[in-house]
């Protein structure tokens, strides 16, 4: 018997905003019926004594180094602007003038 009911794979379809047709709502109930099987298969588990994680690895800053360096030269920066003053790029007002 399965574990999901065609109810509910249209109900969970509907909360994703997924149009499906029975056929299709079919084919998925017994997708999902094999991933719950799987994730039963958790509860098999001994898991005492286990402290409980966030994640699976351990997490790493892959980021580089927070080092200052020197920029592009302000007056080379705004060779590339369209319109400046006083070293500052000028944009159009968004708010009104």
């Amino acid at each position: 018997m399965s574990r999901i009911t065609l109810e509910e794979v249209k109900h969970v379809a509907n909360l994703a905003r997924l149009a499906i047709s029975d056929e299709e709502a079919d084919k998925f109930r017994g997708q999902l019926d094999a991933i719950i099987g799987f994730a039963e298969q958790l509860n098999e588990l001994d898991t005492e004594g286990i402290e409980p994680t966030s994640h699976v690895l351990d997490m790493k800053n892959v980021m580089r180094k927070d080092i200052p360096e020197k920029g592009m030269p302000r007056e080379e920066m705004l060779k590339n602007a369209p319109d400046h003053q006083d070293g500052f790029i000028k944009v159009p007002p968004i708010l009104g003038e």
